[in-house]
């Protein structure tokens, strides 16, 4: 099967699905593992909407599509357009809007930006990187009715200050903090928080800790969820494939394929054909 009829046959599948909710993730944490996906635009998220939990639109985008080398050049415009699409493609999906860099500085900022996602949007929340230093922050948008997902462990948007992508709670220590930060961001009225890049025994700990679901990225199967980046699991993006991704789909092969026959069909002339003619 190409790529082609793959989408086509998922698209026409109009199964009704119930939107999930806050109070139905809470709940998850002793019931199901939770399934969370990224995506960018209205058609891979109409494909994705049946069978995830949450769609999230990540920063990632800059990353995987736009060729950058982190996620740290994606704006908030940016963001409001994919999420738009988004929210278009999957209407009865929980829809989390992945806040870029630099827009929740401080509480104020913050605010501001999540309001502007909130007000263009149909998001269900937002997603924020940071542990006990951001507390506060999570805590001022939770207080104006803005919901929020952490994010703790590797920090995509902390790339440069810690020099890379590195691996946490690999000590004692770090896991004390991871814990700490956990804590701290459930006690600001988080309603569930993103774990990336940790040993499993440090996730463990943290998913022990805290009574709303943790959401693994490279974090072992001991957390509440995982949720990994669409064109990594599909296996669209080939640059290079991280340790903890499975790829359920070689797509790019498929497009590559796909792309080759239709290459061969329009100069052999057998497209179109006299079915696909006015």
């Amino acid at each position: 099967m190409f790529l082609g009829e793959f989408i086509l046959s998922i698209t026409n599948n109009e199964t009704y699905k119930e939107k999930m909710t806050i109070s139905k993730i809470k709940k998850a944490k002793h019931e199901k593992k939770l399934t969370v996906i990224t995506a960018y635009d209205a058609l891979f998220a109409k494909l994705f909407e049946q069978d995830s939990d949450m769609i999230l639109v990540g920063d990632s985008l800059n990353h995987s599509f736009a060729g950058a080398q982190d996620t740290l050049s994606a704006t908030l415009d940016q963001m409001i357009y994919h999420t738009k699409a988004v929210c278009a493609g999957a209407p009865n999906s929980f829809v989390i809007c992945d806040m870029p860099f630099g827009t929740y500085t401080n509480e104020e900022k913050a605010l501001e930006s999540c309001v502007q996602v909130y007000a263009q949007t149909q998001a269900a929340a937002v997603k924020i990187e940071g542990g006990e230093e951001r507390a506060h922050i999570v805590k001022h948008l939770t207080s104006n009715c803005i919901a929020v997902m952490g994010h703790i462990g590797l920090m995509p948007q902390y790339v440069r200050s810690e020099g890379g992508y590195k691996v946490r709670g690999k000590t004692p220590e770090d896991i004390e903090q991871l814990v700490r930060d956990a804590k701290a961001i459930e006690a600001a009225g988080a309603f569930c928080i993103v774990l990336e890049g940790v040993k499993t025994e440090a996730a463990k700990a943290i998913t022990q800790a805290v009574k709303i679901p943790i959401i693994g990225i490279g974090a072992g199967n001991v957390t509440d969820g995982q949720v990994l980046v669409w064109s990594d699991m599909l296996g669209f993006f080939e640059a290079f494939k991280p340790k903890f991704v499975r790829r359920y789909l070689n797509g790019g092969e498929l497009i590559r394929q796909a792309v080759k026959q239709y290459k061969e069909d329009v100069e052999s002339g057998l497209f179109p054909s006299k079915e696909e003619e006015y």
